[in-house]
């Protein structure tokens, strides 16, 4: 691996797939990997006439899209920090990132532009319209031309292979700084080197089977770094072809722009899995028929393959394997899914190791686990018997992150004093290194004689049962209370009135209490109006409900 660089692996994929398609907008615009490389080329112009040196940094906001891929290419094939700004974040918190990052320029959707306040950020010089790259605000008056001339010049001369390389990095140097909004609240700068990138992509080339030519759906948040890594970064060293997805992914459009495209690997998040089986294959599994049906051995085999048949269509049908991360996987629907062998896998990470933790391929995977240590990393379980007693997961190796950009505090707090990464997940490992997530070591609950409850486990459960969307799970006093949100959606469609609510929930509660020990059954649940506030990787913010 020491012998691969960001700029090896890019320089090569472009000039080996020049005349190939690499992205395309879901029902909009398609570039070949030479179009691509026009357009970063003409930035570069740009950032050069601007006055931007080696390490500046461009802040990036907006969805995902072939003109957000490309700036943040642009960037690190010239040497430029690239800090992704989740479009969800509001005017505070954007602002609070462009200064705090230093941000020389910031390319962001129109529609996203009236969040940037350059009057406030002093060493912001211009903000450019994602979508056609106008200029929207700057400090020098002359940007205009500048901006002109850098996207004429390669109109008039013709760019070719030969002229277009990626600029080589330090291993330790800074390529991207990744602003977190947690479960906790709080918001900060991960700072990602070069090794880390490469040691995440070099992972995926290992061990996910894309080929050039290959078809990727992007709708996972790019600026996220799950996202980044495995939908965009990993499969444009292949030379792939990548489709982005702009829209909120519901079922409906899920099904739709994966029907089309047909990708060759999936990457998702449990949420979108648990929306899908709880639309599309709980109504049918819960029929008294089906149920008895399902119990009959020959007949259950056929039902299950059929099942299974309609869940790999709703994808496009010719994926290898779907990878799920970010966030636990209700145990209810990796069960099922298991049981009906569906190509699924479940991976461990997070942002401030670039992302990736733990992983193995579908069919290798360990049931319940989140996947086996990559083999670029190490593990301990900070408990006095890590293959039996839960404790802290903690890790170290290439993927893990330089610290928090201007942070020196918290990246004291995260790491312990012989240089592991605390994750603040808890969970065992077994003796091949497979993971096992019980929860987070913040949202754990005591129980009224001192057993640990992980709400996260009862929440899953809850979360599966009749008109329910979402739930948390809090301690009042020592009795456990579920806070549910009703599943508006179904409501509807099944004509079920609010009154009824109370009733159908009290039945909830008793059928969740009958699966789970005296410790952790719930006492009530209460009925919230609004849907609960998310991070971006769509997590409850806990903190402001427990």
């Amino acid at each position: 691996m020491k012998n691969q660089t960001l700029a090896k692996l890019y320089t090569n994929s472009f000039h080996e797939n020049w005349d190939n398609l690499a992205f395309s907008d879901f029902e909009g615009d398609d570039f070949k990997y030479s179009e691509i490389a026009k357009i970063i080329k003409s930035l570069h112009l740009f950032y050069q006439i601007s006055g931007l040196q080696r390490g500046d940094k461009i802040a990036v906001f907006g969805r995902n899209s072939a003109h957000w891929g490309t700036i943040f290419l642009s960037a690190i094939s010239a040497g430029l920090v690239v800090v992704p700004i989740m479009p969800d974040f509001n005017k505070k918190d954007t602002n609070y990132i462009i200064n705090h990052s230093e941000s020389k320029i910031v390319i962001g959707a129109k529609s996203l532009l009236d969040k940037v306040d350059i009057d406030e950020s002093p060493g912001l010089k211009v903000v450019l319209a994602l979508e056609d790259f106008s200029l929207h605000a700057a400090r020098d008056e002359n940007i205009q031309f500048k901006l002109t001339d850098s996207f004429q010049y390669y109109d008039d001369n013709q760019l070719t292979k030969k002229g277009f390389q990626f600029e080589e990095w330090e291993r330790e140097e800074m390529c991207v700084i990744s602003y977190t909004s947690g479960t906790s609240g709080f918001t900060k700068g991960v700072m990602i080197p070069e090794r880390s990138l490469v040691s995440n992509i070099i992972f995926a080339r290992e061990h996910m089977p894309l080929k050039s030519g290959d078809k990727i759906v992007s709708f996972l948040p790019m600026a996220h770094v799950y996202g980044l890594l495995f939908e965009f970064l990993f499969p444009v060293t292949l030379g792939c072809h990548i489709t982005f997805l702009s829209k909120i992914p519901s079922p409906a459009i899920i099904t739709k722009v994966f029907g089309e495209v047909k990708p060759h690997l999936v990457l998702s998040v449990p949420l979108v899995i648990e929306k899908i089986y709880k639309k599309k294959l709980l109504p049918t599994i819960q029929k008294p028929l089906i149920k008895v049906l399902l119990a009959t051995p020959i007949i259950s085999t056929i039902i299950l393959k059929k099942i299974k048949a309609k869940l790999v269509d709703t994808f496009g049908g010719r994926f290898f394997e779907i990878v799920i991360g970010a966030a636990q996987l209700s145990a209810d629907v990796e069960k099922f899914f298991k049981r009906i062998n569906f190509p699924f896998t479940i991976g461990y990470g997070m942002t401030e190791c670039g992302p990736l933790i733990s992983y193995e391929a579908w069919n290798k995977t360990m049931p319940l686990s989140a996947g086996k240590l990559v083999d670029r990393m190490e593990v301990r379980i900070d408990s006095e018997d890590q293959f039996n007693t839960v404790g802290e997961i903690q890790v170290k190796g290439e993927n893990v992150m330089l610290g928090y950009f201007k942070n020196e505090e918290a990246t004291k707090d995260t790491f312990t004093e012989d240089g592991w990464l605390k994750t603040g997940d808890l969970g065992v490992i077994d003796q091949n290194n497979f993971i096992y997530i019980r929860g987070r070591s913040k949202n754990m609950l005591l129980g009224p004689s001192g057993q640990n409850i992980y709400p996260e486990e009862i929440e899953a459960k809850v979360s599966n049962q009749y008109c329910v969307a979402e739930c948390v799970v809090k301690m009042d006093d020592t009795k456990l209370i579920a806070l549910v949100y009703p599943d508006v959606e179904t409501m509807k469609l099944e004509k079920v009135v609010e009154s009824d609510l109370d009733k159908i929930m009290e039945a909830n509660r008793k059928k969740v209490n009958n699966e789970l020990p005296k410790y952790e059954q719930l006492s009530k649940i209460e009925l919230v109006k609004e849907e609960f506030e998310k991070t971006p990787k769509k997590n409850i913010k806990r903190y402001k409900y427990v």
